[in-house]
């Protein structure tokens, strides 16, 4: 049997420590959104390093980068990367460790001088964090042909900005066409976002499939009146009505069980003064299962409750659908790689279900997809106290590589 190839793990922490300068706020944590001049900077470090490693660097119509690297043949390749875009004060580890990681493979095998039969892909997605621009996973989505060009570019950001101008104004509008690389397998290596790895002590996770997600955005819709002068019993308070939906959110989570997550992320109410009562209250609601059924039952539950708050308070309730993703199970041979090369290196692991949604849970629809995770201290993911220990972070990095020659081979 071959000894296990293993990364350079300083490397690896140097190109993180490096792509998390770019964006870095004040007191910690970072913040690149999708085509904002910091993410056009990671972007700019990123083809960089891959041109640096003899890559062919192709850009796709939505701004998805990928850096070829060649085989012995032109066979399907194996594609194997994440995103760099964050959320609003992130850490520094949620996607951009996938690709580093990626690049980190590529550069150990060339560096060794081993050749692969099939050709290697590293992918970095747009947009996969969905926060300027919805839906989520959006690079993905339209490369499987889930979502348009033309519908990606007409997309409004929350900041009012439009998907094709902003990406035409840093540079990221590529000539190719999304989906032209169709890869053997794909491969994605994360952070797990949860605790249970690091509860268990367990330093990989086999990701056999994501849970499903559905966003809504809920207008409530009452009167704006006086607040020290109008009875109780005579409001339309819409700030009372939304309250109303969002602690039943907990309800349905608790009433379902499993892993049934419900969660109010944003919340806004008009006029916003401390002395009116609210007359209109916009918010979020992220609901996630990995069991489909489960999660069109949570969606309902939601539905009949607002109709039931639209009688009870006497107001008027919009429920706007914002993105809609289907659990998946990923594909047998996929998840072997990945067991197979954890035991090739000695590593514990465990099957898991991932609570996140991924660029690869997409890409499953299509290509023989899976995931590998490390360890998140204490479950932190989208903070900027995210962390896991250099030591992980080379180990999932040595999983993924000895999965991908492999697949490769």
């Amino acid at each position: 049997m071959t000894s296990p190839l293993k990364i350079n793990q300083p490397r690896l922490i140097a190109r993180l420590d490096e792509l998390a300068r770019v964006g870095a706020l004040d007191g910690g944590g970072v913040t690149r959104l999708t085509f904002t001049d910091a993410d056009k900077e990671g972007r700019d470090l990123l083809v960089r390093w891959m041109r640096e490693l003899g890559l062919a660097v192709q850009i796709d119509r939505v701004g998805n980068i990928f850096g070829t690297r060649i085989g012995e043949t032109d066979d399907a390749p194996v594609m194997f990367g994440s995103h760099i875009d964050t959320v609003k004060s992130a850490g520094t580890l949620d996607g951009c460790y996938g690709v580093l990681a990626a690049l980190e493979c590529v550069h150990t095998l060339t560096e060794q001088n081993i050749q692969t039969r099939r050709p290697l892909v590293v992918a970095a997605f747009t947009n996969e964090e969905g926060v300027r621009f919805t839906p989520g996973m959006l690079g993905s989505a339209v490369y499987i042909g889930e979502l348009s060009v033309e519908q990606a570019w007409d997309l409004r950001g929350f900041d009012g900005t439009r998907f094709g101008g902003e990406i035409q104004r840093v540079g990221y509008d590529g000539t190719m066409e999304p989906g032209a690389i169709e890869p053997c397998a794909y491969l994605e290596l994360h952070i797990e976002q949860g605790p249970l790895l690091d509860l268990n002590r367990v330093p990989i996770g086999a990701v056999d499939a994501v849970v499903g997600i559905t966003w809504l955005e809920i207008t409530v819709n009452g009167a704006a009146n006086h607040a020290g002068t109008t009875p109780m019993d005579m409001r339309r308070d819409a700030g009372l009505a939304a309250a109303k939906i969002v602690t039943y959110l907990r309800e349905i989570a608790t009433t379902l069980g499993g892993n049934q997550r419900a969660t109010c992320g944003m919340i806004q109410f008009l006029p916003n003064a401390i002395n009116v009562i609210p007359s209109k209250a916009i918010f979020t609601v992220d609901l996630r299962n990995s069991d489909n059924d489960a999660l069109q039952k949570a969606e309902a539950m939601l539905v009949e409750f607002v109709k039931k708050i639209e009688t009870e308070d006497g107001v008027s309730v919009e429920v706007r659908a914002l993105e809609h993703v289907l659990p998946v199970q990923f594909h047998p041979m996929a998840i072997q790689a990945v067991e197979e090369s954890a035991q090739k290196l000695g590593l514990q692991f465990q099957r898991m279900v991932s609570g996140a949604g991924h660029d690869a849970q997409l890409m499953a629809h299509k290509f023989p997809s899976a995931m590998i995770f490390v360890p998140s201290r204490e479950g932190i993911s989208h903070s900027p106290k995210e962390y896991t220990p250099p030591e992980d972070l080379a180990r999932g990095a040595d999983v993924l590589l000895n999965a991908i020659v492999d697949l490769a081979n």
